[in-house]
């Protein structure tokens, strides 16, 4: 989950790392480091523990010089706490190789006790380090030929970046389970772990396959396998729009991609519902193939399962399809049940969560068909996959994920309507109508939107509760898990999502005045179910914060707060609840002075188990 850049080139390598690094900080931030090489060839290392300002300022107080290639990180810990020696780059102890990683080396204990006994000593308590020192064990004049051996010896995933004083114009880069591209320059190569951070440079890149290594100079790229075998490069050119990654005004990047949402959808249903006919390009499954399909599995992690568990209550509604909604962790491990006839939806923003992969890997070996649902486009994911259905929401940089997760609702429920139009599932006028309701959410959102302040109201006045409790019934019950998400991965407040109907069944117990309890509750046939949990809840004096149909008037005697939300059929509210869970969670945490974009312990995508 850490970063990766990379350069070698004609200019100053050091600017270069530095702003690149920044544009990948959502992938990790609790240490960040450089290593380059200048024209006499000599390795410079500086690193620091907390974000990256931290490094410019280490740097700053003592200007280094022009460095024409090198390597750069910023970590998300796995093995060893946050600090300068376990922050990356991670050298040999002859001071010649650097090497940053991304992923996990399984096996570094077994390989450090060999390193050890040749006389290797060891300074950090990383996984990573093994790695400089094993190379530097089999180096004989040969770089490529010592990172070949020595990646022979890891198991596990990893993304790394190689320098060495002895090729000082040469940098190596691979891959196995985690994410590395190619940036092609004029006269000047990069190697990053996201395309963003290179794109103020090029937009032309490679994206590196497991089991491949490329060897870079200024002018030339070359890339083998593993084994030695030469591979001709596949040139993609990126069309991310760089505007997209700033902030355009926005205190943060979370709030930025809220109102982004709107857009977001606008253009997905655009390009989908084309004279308000499905195209769904890119699902490579012909209606034959759907109408023999028995049962669908959705395998996901963190948001994106919430989306997946709305997206049952879609499919199943719609389709009459028996829908499973597992985590991609737990899915890999459970010898699932599947077959030829099952559809299997993974569904990851990133496309290169580890579990999710692994788990779509392990549906295609047992005879299922898999589509992906992502939305970064040349994602290892969408490789993977049967079939590809990208939410092209855009870059998404704040940790907690907005956008993307209304991205993926929207595609659970076109692909519901491929699914029913394919399997005759309702008439010709039941899909009509529901195009009809789909292509009114954008400015359902724009609506919400307007009601921004009295949501921050609303926010401010509850944000000293130390606990809050999420409810939600039938397809809103995976939107209070979602909303509990939200607030607990940027305010750190405790929070619980639950189906309301358990309540009874022992978080009512919490209930009481030091409490905040959001229950959402839109028109829809268990709003009536919803409303005596309601009552339940103010009678043992709990603060009530209410999500409601614009003009309820019989819900505001049971609740503190109420939010309202535009009138819309039920199985589509999932879609509009979702935008004041976020500003709600957004504006609590402003409140009590969190990093909301960078929340602790967090990165955006999670490449490692």
């Amino acid at each position: 989950m850490c970063g990766i850049v990379g350069y070698v080139g004609n200019k100053d390598a050091l600017p270069i790392l530095l702003e690149s690094l920044k544009k990948l900080e959502y992938r990790g931030y609790d240490s960040s480091g450089v290593g380059f090489l200048d024209h006499d060839a000599r390795l410079f290392v500086r690193k620091s523990k907390g974000k990256i300002r931290n490094l410019e300022e280490l740097i700053s107080a003592k200007p280094l010089p022009f460095a024409h290639a090198g390597i750069s990180h910023t970590r998300w810990a796995t093995h060893g706490f946050p600090s300068d020696i376990n922050a990356h780059p991670h050298t040999d102890n002859k001071h010649t190789i650097a090497v940053v990683h991304n992923g996990i080396i399984e096996n570094y204990q077994e390989l450090k006790v060999l390193l050890k006994k040749k006389g290797c000593k060891f300074v950090s308590a990383t996984d990573s380090e093994v790695i400089p020192h094993l190379i530097a064990s089999y180096y004989k004049g040969d770089l490529l030929a010592a990172v070949r051996q020595a990646i022979a010896k890891l198991r596990g995933s990893f993304a790394l970046g190689v320098i060495s004083h002895h090729h000082p114009g040469m940098l190596i880069a691979l891959r196995v389970g985690s994410p590395l591209i190619i940036g092609i320059g004029d006269q000047e190569n990069f190697i990053a772990s996201d395309a963003p951070a290179i794109l103020d440079y090029t937009r032309k890149v490679i994206y590196l396959k497991d089991g491949q290594i490329a060897v870079l100079t200024k002018d030339k790229i070359k890339l083998c396998t593993f084994e030695g075998t030469s591979v001709k490069p596949k040139i993609d050119t990126v069309s991310f729009n760089v505007i997209a990654a700033r902030k355009e005004g926005y205190p943060y990047f979370m709030l930025k991609e809220i109102h982004d949402q709107p857009n977001v959808l606008e253009q997905m249903l655009n390009l989908r519902l084309k004279n308000k006919q499905l195209v769904l390009e890119g699902l490579g499954l012909s209606d034959d193939i759907l109408k023999r399909t028995r049962k669908v599995m959705v395998v996901a992690c963190g948001t994106a399962y919430h989306a997946g568990l709305v997206g049952k209550y879609i499919i199943e509604d719609l389709v009459r399809l028996p829908v499973e909604v597992d985590t991609s962790s737990e899915f890999r491990y459970r010898n699932p049940i599947v077959d030829k006839h099952t559809l299997v939806l993974a569904v990851s923003q990133s496309g290169e969560t580890a579990d999710t992969l692994a788990a779509a890997r392990e549906a295609r070996s047992k005879g299922a068909k898999v589509i992906a649902i992502c939305n970064v486009v040349g994602s290892s994911l969408a490789r993977e996959a049967d079939g590809i259905l990208y939410t092209y929401a855009g870059q998404e940089i704040g940790v907690a994920s907005t956008k993307a997760y209304s991205a993926q609702l929207m595609m659970f429920y076109l692909l519901a309507l491929k699914l029913a139009q394919a399997r005759q599932a309702f008439a010709p006028k039941v899909s009509k109508e529901l195009v009809r309701q789909l292509l009114r959410v954008p400015s359902l959102y724009r609506e919400i939107l307007k009601d921004m302040h009295n949501i921050q109201k609303i926010a401010e006045a509850n944000s000293h509760f130390g606990c809050f409790l999420y409810l939600g019934r039938h397809v809103n019950y995976p939107s209070a898990m979602e909303g509990a998400l939200k607030l607990k991965e940027i305010s750190y407040i405790p929070a619980e999502g639950y189906a309301a109907g358990e309540m009874k069944h022992g978080p009512i117990a919490l209930i009481d005045e030091y409490r905040a309890v959001v229950c959402i509750n839109p028109q829809s046939h268990v709003y009536e179910k919803m409303s005596s949990n309601m009552q339940e809840i103010r009678a043992r004096r709990g603060n009530v914060i209410a999500i409601a149909t614009r003009g309820d008037r019989e819900i505001k005697p049971n609740a503190d707060f109420v939010i309202e939300v535009p009138r819309t059929p039920e199985l589509l509210s999932p879609l509009l609840v979702v935008l004041p869970l976020q500003m709600l969670a957004y504006f609590i945490a402003v409140k009590r002075g969190c990093d909301v974009d960078q929340p602790r312990n967090l990165a955006k995508s999670v490449t490692v188990e």
